[in-house]
């Protein structure tokens, strides 16, 4: 029974309809190739031996196509670790936001921030620099990951040229590797200095096309949607029409079929197919843009 489902999907579908639509909107991880392979690297980076010229990685992708559902599955793989031996903890992944504005005092913020520690708002830049470099040796720091990267095309060119020195100052005393995580503008951040751009190797996450791994990834979200009948998502009608519905990244891939799936079994239907598609009041991007426009 449920031959379809994943053996643990399987056991969702003996809950009720409210419980198996709660699970349905549940974040889920799903590793296709292409995310696989840039884990891999990740790891490869976070062991790499210290050294004055570490190398960085450019994590580049279109808005919602998996950047950010890959690097929080990184930093679930390497959490902050309590070390017994020492007076700091462990920290393998620092993760922070870049600043909405390209602004080294907001990048310090920032580190402050996350690492909860005080900090006041007319601490000399100078002095907040040594505080963060101080702390960060303390606590065996493994690596910075800074998404929204692209922020710092924003605002002037000499605030760019600090936020852009504050990275490769970061990178330098420390010895740890930086992955900057953005749109393709993140590209455009880091070409602007010619250091950096050396150091950072891009990683891109394109758009889905229609091909085999495609049509594994249809089969694995399948897999894992507790619904009663078949789907058959790679079917070509269908798999063409999430496609064209979704513009091939996978978080509209995702937000499809969740609200698909859940129409289908608020109306008794069980399955996806095209009326769930085209019926589940899923709004493409396509169609968003052409709402905006009128507004």
């Amino acid at each position: 029974m449920y031959k379809h489902l994943s053996k643990e999907t399987a056991k969702k579908m003996y809950l009720n309809r409210d419980d198996r639509i709660h699970h349905i909107k549940k974040p889920r991880w799903i590793g296709y190739n292409k995310s696989q392979d840039i884990l891999k690297k990740l790891d490869d980076l976070l062991k790499y031996p210290k050294q004055s010229r570490m190398p960085n990685m450019l994590l580049v992708g279109e808005t919602n196509n998996g950047k950010t559902v890959l690097v929080n599955k990184f930093r679930e793989t390497h959490p902050p670790l309590e070390n017994l031996d020492g007076e700091s903890i462990t920290l393998p992944v620092l993760y922070i936001q870049a600043p909405p504005s390209p602004d080294e005092r907001g990048i310090y913020n920032a580190i402050l921030t996350r690492l909860f520690e005080p900090y006041g708002k007319s601490e000399a830049i100078d002095s907040k620099r040594d505080r963060v470099i101080s702390i960060l040796h303390q606590i065996d720091l493994g690596m910075i990951m800074i998404d929204e990267i692209q922020h710092l095309l924003a605002g002037s060119y000499v605030k760019q040229r600090n936020a852009l020195n504050a990275l490769k100052y970061l990178g330098n005393e420390l010895c740890v590797p930086i992955v900057g995580i953005g749109t393709s503008e993140a590209v455009r951040a880091i070409q602007t200095d010619p250091q950096l751009a050396n150091r950072f190797t891009p990683q891109v996450l394109p758009k889905w096309e229609f091909n085999t791994e495609y049509l594994q990834l249809l089969a694995s979200f399948e897999y894992l949607l507790p619904l009663a009948k078949a789907s058959n998502l790679i079917e070509k009608n269908i798999a063409e029409a999430i496609l064209s519905l979704s513009d091939g990244t996978i978080g509209e891939i995702s937000t499809l079929l969740n609200q698909a799936a859940i129409y289908s079994i608020q109306n008794n239907i069980e399955q996806i197919n095209l009326d769930c598609l085209y019926q589940c009041d899923y709004i493409s991007p396509y169609d968003r843009k052409n709402i905006a426009s009128t507004i």
